[in-house]
């Protein structure tokens, strides 16, 4: 386990454990933040193919914070004369508390994306909470956009393989909110991306939260196991900025402190609502708010699915339907 740097004591009394995030991250009384690395709760269920037509290699975007991503590209992607490919830009799910794209869960993900979608997938970790609170996650995932804005005809894979004008910004849960907020900074002007072009988002089961509850973040515990509303409330108060509610814009996009997005050039986006979630209310709500005001969303429900099918099973039935779900929508086709 591996610990920050804690805060001065409030007291002489020995330090005592204030949050315990699934025995992952357990934030102390004197602001100490230890990390486990056992990730056992949070299981990969079923086999990885072996011998995937996929190549990847990691790359540090940002050396400040030594925060790198992992680019993977079809091996036939590099061949002169083949089409450029699609970007598509995966940020982790985690509750912005935990996981890296490292994880096995995430790395089948990264493989399967990129073999069958086909795409260049940049897999990318950002600053996690309790020790780097909200908004430090959105900020990397623009650091992310920039260094490839910066490379996409200077890193040899980028500049063989990838097509710059269709860049896609997705992610599950945590990393569905974080493509959403990169969406509202490029689309409100506070983003550049030229040359690049956002294309779009695919938003998995996105991360959002609100003070008033949605039905199915009321219903009984268990609805969804692990993943439920007393598990994603404490993620919340480890991720966002001391003293804040979950109305704060970060975590609700309709929150009343939250920017309106009548105005916002808002890509085409994908919005995926698995029914057993308890999220479910909260995302179809997002999606419909979206459409009502005019903006190019797609909702998908899964039915008998949860939060976060395709990071636990990513070669599952549903996950097969999910490939295809996104192949559509990037593609444009389901071949």
């Amino acid at each position: 386990m591996s610990s920050s740097s804690p805060a001065l004591a409030v007291s002489g009394s020995p330090p005592h454990v204030v949050e315990d995030c699934l025995g992952i991250v357990q934030l102390l009384s004197d602001g100490t933040v230890t990390r486990s690395a056992d990730y056992s709760r949070l299981p990969l269920l079923g086999d990885v193919p072996s011998g995937l037509p996929v190549e990847w290699k990691d790359v540090v975007y940002d050396a400040a914070h030594d925060l790198r991503l992992r680019m993977y590209r079809p091996t036939g992607a590099a061949h002169p004369g083949e089409a450029k490919l699609p970007v598509v830009v995966y940020f982790h799910g985690g509750g912005f508390c935990f996981c890296s794209f490292e994880l096995p869960n995430f790395h089948a993900a990264g493989l399967r994306l990129a073999a069958e979608l086909p795409a260049v997938v940049l897999s990318a970790d950002y600053r996690l909470a309790p020790e780097h609170r909200l908004p430090a996650a959105h900020r990397d995932a623009e650091a992310v956009l920039s260094w490839l804005r910066g490379h996409a005809q200077t890193d040899p894979w980028l500049a063989e393989s990838a097509e710059p004008g269709r860049v896609f910004v997705g992610g599950d849960s945590a990393g569905g909110n974080i493509s959403h907020h990169v969406a509202v900074r490029h689309g409100s002007g506070q983003l550049a991306l030229d040359p690049l072009r956002l294309a779009g988002c695919v938003m998995l089961w996105p991360f959002f939260t609100g003070e008033e509850r949605t039905a199915s973040e009321a219903a009984p515990a268990g609805r969804d196991g692990l993943m439920g509303t007393a598990l994603f409330d404490q993620m919340w108060r480890l991720a966002l900025p001391a003293g804040a509610t979950r109305d704060h814009p970060a975590a609700n996009p309709f929150g009343p402190e939250s920017a309106a997005l009548d105005a916002v050039a808002f890509p085409p986006a994908l919005v995926v609502d698995p029914d057993l979630d308890v999220l479910h209310d909260r995302v179809a709500g997002y999606a419909a708010r979206l459409t009502a005001m005019g903006k190019p969303v797609e909702h998908v429900v899964f039915e008998g699915q949860g939060h976060g099918f395709f990071v636990f099973e990513p070669w599952g039935e549903a996950s097969d339907r999910l490939i295809r779900a996104i192949r559509r929508f990037v593609h444009g086709r389901t071949d």
